[in-house]
């Protein structure tokens, strides 16, 4: 009887945590909704990674187009207006 009662306990106790893996979590914040405000020192600090940033990016060239290695050996579509009798 003992057996049965802890084999019972043991598959609800899976079913119930896969139910509970399902449900979405609640939100815990730890350091609370208070946004720190950034002093200038950090303010222009931040506007001058950002425009770093941005000038790295300009420096990337535009990509390629891709080359068809088929394109000259591959025919041409024709046109429809010279397949209609």
């Amino acid at each position: 009887m003992l057996r049965k009662l802890i084999g019972a306990g043991a598959i609800l106790l899976l079913l119930t945590g896969v139910a509970a893996a399902q449900l979405p979590m609640p939100g815990i914040s730890l350091g609370g909704d208070n946004k720190r405000k950034l002093t200038p020192d950090e303010l222009k600090a931040q506007q001058q990674r950002e425009k770093d940033y941005k000038a790295a990016m300009d420096k990337i060239p535009d990509k390629k187009i891709a080359h068809d290695p088929w394109g000259d050996i591959r025919p041409a579509p024709q046109s429809t207006a010279k397949n209609k009798p």
